[in-house]
């Protein structure tokens, strides 16, 4: 078996599905590893390193793709608008794994089933106690979360510690975070850990605990919500009625922070309108908004995604792959999510052959096609 991996073509991605250190890893599983070269460069691993591990250097992607019978990526399918490239050379049985967007943007997966591919999309892993060490979203989400603060903190014209000094005492920076997932806690900590006075807010009262374990301050709003999680731990969609009311109550607690981090997002969806124009307008100049949602539609309504804004005063970042501005760390997390999600899809029998009849959950939840069809139903669904 040769295991493919292919140099990132995602605008400013500097990942990579493997790190030169888990090639031997690979190797125990049977696998001989191949490489385009200058795969690892933007995550600072150099072609010697990979060499030195023990994998291929090829000089080509299509080199890779004509002899890979996995191949391993960060973006692919619908999550990377330039994958198409890569169509002419996929295989019939060839097995692709990476961030794929199946239920965003599904037409990506489809063409990918067309080829023949069998497809394991890395955002469908199962949010249960078995897969944690496979779950990329919450790896990424916390690289983003963590660095969606730094950068709040380099736009802000404030700083965001409590320092006292005899020409006066200096408040701490007011940071709002909204959506209390991997990347919302994880922004809370850190904008904690820098001195600022922090807030949280999530439609899932549940989550009171995990803000306050953070040292932020859970913000409650009166709002009625039936059943506000659906299956995985994702926050529900809401009716429009009840997403107006809660951006007017939300609105009231925005307009006091000078540094809003929104994280909300329901799977398959457009990102839910959380902060709209009469808000930001409402906001002290110099605030800033720093949009995690932006790739899905935004939770503010002036965000545009990848690029950053001024409207009133107010800076709006549309951050798109924040994840990819640590790519070192990011690529260290993301393809050890990768090996034990191959590793197990090896021990449920799913590798090297898969078989249409699934019994392992991890493994039914992130098979996307086979065969030359698309056999996961929420995928399917959204396809329709």
């Amino acid at each position: 078996m040769k295991l493919g991996i292919l140099r990132e073509t995602y605008p400013n991605e500097q990942r990579v599905a493997l790190i030169p250190a888990l090639v031997a890893s690979y190797a125990k599983l049977g696998y001989e590893v191949l490489v385009q070269s200058g795969a690892g460069a933007g995550a600072h691993h150099s072609d010697e390193a990979y060499q030195a591990a023990g994998a291929t250097i090829l000089p080509t992607r299509e080199a890779v793709l004509e002899r890979a019978d996995v191949v391993l990526t960060v973006r692919t399918a619908g999550a990377n608008p330039n994958f198409e490239q890569d169509l002419p050379y996929v295989r019939p049985g060839q097995v692709w794994i990476g961030f794929m967007e199946p239920l965003f943007r599904p037409q990506g997966v489809a063409q990918l089933a067309a080829c023949g591919a069998t497809v394991f999309a890395m955002e469908l892993i199962p949010r249960i106690t078995r897969a944690q060490s496979m779950d990329a979203l919450s790896s990424m989400a916390s690289v983003a979360g963590y660095k969606a603060v730094l950068l709040a903190a380099h736009l802000s014209p404030r700083m965001f510690p409590l320092m006292m000094s005899a020409a006066g005492t200096v408040s701490p920076a007011r940071v709002f975070v909204i959506g209390a997932g991997v990347a919302g806690l994880q922004a809370m900590a850190t904008a904690k850990r820098l001195g600022a006075a922090v807030s949280g807010y999530d439609v899932r009262p549940a989550t009171r605990e995990q803000v306050e374990s953070v040292g932020a301050k859970f913000v409650e709003i009166p709002l009625q919500v039936e059943q506000a999680e659906v299956a995985g731990g994702y926050a529900r969609a809401l009716e429009e009625e009840t997403l107006r009311r809660q951006q007017d109550l939300l609105g009231e607690h925005l307009v006091q922070q000078e540094v809003i981090i929104t994280t909300a997002a329901v799977p398959g969806k457009r990102a839910p309108l959380l902060i709209p124009r009469r808000v930001v307008e409402a906001m002290p100049a110099g605030s800033v908004i720093i949009d995690l949602a932006a790739e899905w539609g935004g939770n503010c309504e002036l965000t545009v995604a990848g690029q950053t804004i001024q409207h009133n005063g107010v800076t709006i970042v549309g951050a798109v792959n924040l994840a990819a501005s640590a790519p070192i760390d990011a690529s260290l997390l993301y393809s050890r999510n990768l090996y034990n999600l191959i590793a197990h899809l090896h021990k449920a029998g799913m590798l090297p052959d898969p078989k249409p009849e699934i019994e392992d959950e991890i493994a039914r939840e992130t098979l996307v096609a086979l065969g030359g069809t698309v056999v996961h139903p929420r995928v399917l669904q959204a396809l329709a």
